[in-house]
């Protein structure tokens, strides 16, 4: 008998990859059979990625709109315009006169329910195409903003530029357009440098496993 093929599964998501790069490797792997995951990650984000297969494909939804917790750094001084770094960094500004005090009471400003607009790099879809596919066809897109929650807002760290940080938020919420905005609140303009999902709702990335480690699990459902 085929073990039980109705399946929530935590993985790792390694730098580079789509949420789509990782379904699709592993729908190879299950034959066809129906997998989906419950919340993207951008390409150079890392971490918690929930993989739901057969059944529990039906959950997804459920999971989507779940508390979610991040872990990351803002690059302060520099801008991009994706806000990220996949597209070209901007020219430093200085950033001496600000504080470590002027840096963490600027988060304050973010939490509670705030309107976010999202980055026009972003999978959103815009008249039947995603966003970021009509920002590299050269086209201008204008995305309307949204409210979110940011329930929890601290910096861990700040060494120079690098402004460390951990984010507790709700479904929808940017964390690339969140950089954005706190640079233009410190006056020095920011990108997001580095970003891991560490959390949504119970399901914590430290119980999460490896691309290769889910691809072996995966094999005895495909055994006849």
């Amino acid at each position: 008998m085929k073990p039980n093929q109705d399946r929530i599964l935590l993985l790792n998501k390694p730098l580079t990859w789509t949420s789509f790069n990782v379904v699709n490797k592993l729908r190879y792997k299950l034959k066809n059979k129906k997998i989906g995951h419950a919340g993207t990650l951008d390409p150079l984000a890392t971490g918690l990625l929930i993989l739901c297969t057969g059944k529990m494909t039906k959950r997804i939804e459920e999971f989507q709109g779940q508390e979610k917790e991040y872990t990351g750094k803002f690059i302060i001084g520099q801008t991009t315009p994706s806000y990220d770094l996949e597209t070209e960094v901007s020219e430093a500004k200085d950033i001496t006169h600000l504080s470590e005090e002027n840096i963490r009471q600027a988060t304050q400003k973010f939490i509670g329910v705030i309107d976010q607009t999202p980055p026009a790099h972003s999978a959103i879809w815009v008249n039947g195409k995603r966003s970021y596919d009509l920002v590299r066809e050269g086209k201008e897109v204008e995305l309307k903003s949204r409210q979110v929650t940011v329930h929890e807002f601290e910096i861990t760290r700040i060494d120079k530029q690098d402004v460390y940080f951990r984010i507790v938020c709700s479904k929808g919420t940017y964390i690339r357009s969140l950089a954005r905005d706190f640079g233009e609140t410190l006056g020095v303009g920011a990108y997001l440098g580095a970003l891991c999902r560490t959390r949504i709702g119970q399901f914590r990335l430290e119980d999460a496993k490896t691309i290769d480690e889910i691809e072996i699990e995966l094999i005895p459902d495909t055994e006849e």
